[in-house]
């Protein structure tokens, strides 16, 4: 690994938290909100990086007593003191070894997370709207704004087939990337008579939000629809084109909206799913450009990727990518994800420094 000058990160930090304080910046609110991004994003660093300084001052003065030190007893407490504080330096080295990993650029963004049911028909419905509120606790737990952008009920009501929501806050990719892939539950559905387990799978994606300055989409190249939208909303819905469909003719991207009364609205959402869509096929083509790196990687970033499976019956998680089985699948549901999420980061930082 390349030595980090620790000065200069700190100089960065400071330099940032001056750029806030400025009133030309404050009122250019996305320059504004970047820099609170790089502020959060540096902020343990900078933490561990006053702890090392304070630990090694500590290691000095005990050095610079025990050269003068005459009386047995103090020597030998200073001996141990000093030992004391070696050991912490070793654990502030490791600490900032993984702190100075390279970030994932997107890990500071909010996110489109879409979910829709796969095999297992009602059932795989029933799973959809069980894991949005799993994920709907978890950001409410880390005080996340989840804010749904469309979805589609099935028929009896009981499910959904498809749901897509904007989920924002601080580090929110960081912390949910880890989810895109397939998502298999196994249980006995309420309308199963014989105690028959099913199994039935979902497909979760995972996409980062792309600003409008951050990918360029010409206009000739989108086909824009409006119709009437179709099931729950009230009279006003069903009675007028405030429902949009956006094709994007060159990649053949379709995305809908019509949870909005404004065509507008509906229109301004659907080109936030748009904008993440396309960007996500331009780094899927890139990764697989580099397929051997991303093989070694803690999941495909594939949807049909198969992540983890939700036994009911032995209240059982396992995420596959990492061989982990924990048994609280009431309160993993009920948002309680950190465990696995944590053991997922700490398994691309291991990779990660095999790279370095």
């Amino acid at each position: 690994m390349l030595k980090i000058n620790y000065e200069d990160i700190l100089l960065k930090y400071k330099d940032f938290n001056d750029k806030i304080a400025d009133a030309g910046v404050i009122k250019d609110q996305p320059r504004y909100q970047q820099y609170l991004r790089e502020i959060k994003g540096l902020e343990p660093i900078v933490t561990a990086i006053d702890k090392k300084k304070k630990n090694n001052f500590k290691i000095e003065e005990l050095k610079s007593l025990l050269e003068t030190e005459t009386n047995r007893e103090l020597i030998e407490l200073a001996n141990e003191e000093k030992k004391q504080f070696q050991l912490e330096e070793k654990k502030l080295e490791e600490e900032l070894k993984y702190l100075l990993l390279p970030r994932d650029p997107n890990d500071n963004k909010n996110i489109i997370l879409e979910i829709r049911a796969g095999t297992g028909g009602d059932e795989a419905s029933i799973f959809v709207a069980d894991l949005f509120r799993m994920y709907q606790k978890y950001a409410d737990a880390k005080k996340y704004q989840v804010e749904i952008i469309s979805y589609n009920e099935t028929i009896a009501g009981a499910g959904m087939k498809e749901i897509i929501a904007l989920i924002s806050g601080g580090d929110v990719y960081a912390n949910l990337k880890y989810e895109t892939g397939a998502h298999r539950v196994q249980r006995i559905p309420e309308t199963e008579s014989s105690g028959r387990i099913h199994t039935s799978a979902v497909t979760v994606a995972v996409l980062p939000e792309v600003e409008e300055q951050d990918i360029v989409i010409n206009g000739k190249d989108l086909k824009i629809d409006t119709f009437r939208a179709a099931g729950a909303g009230g009279q006003h819905v069903n009675t007028t084109d405030s429902a949009v469909r956006i094709t994007h003719l060159p990649t053949g991207t379709v995305v809908q909206c019509q949870d909005e009364r404004s065509q507008q609205k509906n229109k301004a959402k659907a080109m936030k799913i748009l904008r993440a869509r396309i960007a996500e096929t331009v780094r899927k083509q890139e990764s697989k450009e580099r397929s051997q790196t991303r093989k070694s990687q803690v999941g495909s970033g594939d949807r049909s990727e198969r992540i983890r499976t939700y036994n009911y019956p032995q209240s059982r998680i396992t995420d596959h990518r990492i061989n982990k089985t924990i048994h609280k699948l009431d309160l993993f549901m009920n948002g309680n994800m950190n465990d696995i999420i944590d053991s997922l980061k700490t398994k691309e930082k291991e990779e990660l420094l095999l790279k370095q």
